[in-house]
């Protein structure tokens, strides 16, 4: 891995707008950089983030259904006893996943380190599927990269043909997010984009315009029953809230479906390393309390609440300096602790690489980074580039 200082292209700016990428600044701050661009070799990337995280997603649904069968370890990771049945009911009858994107620490010279696993509602979406491959496209066609420099990314591919799978021609889907944040509703309009393509009929309703109905179906903005849902809103947000009785009766079909309520769980990096102690792409990792825990804290280290957003609430010392997210008021629930990986730096840059999940599949590579060792809510987004083996 190797970050490399480029030109931007002219007027890239204008080509956001017209493509829909309106929020390349957030706040007045840079979130697409193009100023530079994240460098790796095919066959690294190969053995390094495409295979481990095809290993890692197995390992994954494996967890799945085991928390699906124990009490205990539906009570470890904190899952309320009202929504444990329709979650192990959603596993067992086969509801479908879309996708999902492992965070790792990989700054080349060592295998890639599992950070975490956005099962639920991954966002950088359009970044990563289109305007990052765009970027290449243009930047080889301006001579700013090699002919044969190519990219990890099929994720707009994969998504259609995802979609195309799930559901038959001409099917409805509801497409949901809070209809005022900026971020979530271009990312949800992306998607409706790629449902349509796939042949599919996409609705929009604003998450908090969902009814329910006599019957306790849900339903949209004009009382239709939401026969499918596609959901921009976490999962440990809704099991908590006044919809936890109607979605645990509903019939409709979710995306994601409800058993990524476990996998978007910090609490499962703890019980990955439990059941994979001293595997090369896991962390040392334990429920806080625990002695295992206390050892892990002598070195260098995380605090991670079970369920934090954007480095929310994450304590972090490297062995030298201690630093913290903002704060939000995460961890009632629980936290782990997880021994500490270094980011890929350069230039007073951390950092981190995503690894996208489509299906089962591993489709897509994208790196944010900030200027602290914790990947906050506007780090920016750089496009990467493969070139050489």
């Amino acid at each position: 891995m190797q970050r490399i200082s480029i030109a931007e292209r002219p007027n890239w700016q204008a080509t956001a707008r017209d493509n829909g990428f309106t929020f390349h600044h957030v706040n007045g701050a840079r979130y697409w950089d193009e100023s530079a661009y994240w460098q790796i070799g095919l066959g690294k990337l190969e053995r390094e983030i495409e295979d481990p995280t095809v290993e890692l997603y197995a390992m994954c649904l494996a967890l799945v259904d085991e928390v699906v069968r124990s009490e205990q370890l539906m009570d470890r990771m904190a899952i309320p006893a009202a929504l444990r049945d329709p979650i192990a009911g959603s596993w067992f009858s086969g509801a479908p996943s879309l996708y999902g994107r492992f965070d790792f620490a990989f700054d080349g010279t060592g295998p890639a380190k599992l950070l975490e696993f956005n099962a639920d509602t991954p966002t950088s979406i359009y970044e990563t599927a289109f305007f990052q491959w765009q970027w290449l496209e243009e930047c080889i066609a301006l001579g700013r990269l090699p002919q044969g420099a190519d990219q990890f990314n099929r994720l707009h591919e994969a998504l259609v043909e995802r979609f195309g799978h799930l559901f038959s021609p001409g099917s409805l889907v509801h497409f949901s997010s809070q209809a005022d944040h900026v971020e979530d509703r271009q990312t949800v309009l992306y998607l409706e984009d790629l449902a349509v393509q796939a042949g599919i009929e996409a609705h929009f309703v604003a998450i908090d315009a969902i009814g329910v109905n006599a019957s306790g179906q849900l339903i949209d903005d004009q009382d239709m029953v939401i026969g499918a849902l596609f959901k921009l809103y976490p999962w440990e947000t809704l099991m908590r809230s006044a919809y936890s009785a109607p979605l645990a009766q509903s019939s409709t079909v979710f995306l994601e479906p409800m058993w990524k309520a476990i996998l978007s769980n910090k609490a499962i990096l703890p019980l990955l390393w439990e059941r994979h102690r001293g595997h090369r792409n896991l962390l040392p990792a334990a429920f806080e309390g625990t002695a295992e825990a206390d050892a892990i804290a002598a070195g260098p280290h995380a605090i991670k609440p079970f369920f934090s957003r954007e480095g929310a609430d994450i304590e972090l010392f490297d062995g030298f300096r201690r630093s913290r997210g903002p704060a939000e008021g995460y961890g009632a629930e629980g936290r782990i602790v997880q021994a500490y990986a270094p980011l890929a730096q350069s230039a007073g840059n951390h950092a981190v690489v995503g690894s996208w999940v489509v299906g089962d599949d591993a489709v897509a590579m994208s790196v944010r980074e900030d200027s602290g060792p914790i990947t906050r809510d506007l780090a920016r987004f750089l496009p990467h580039a493969i070139i050489g083996d």
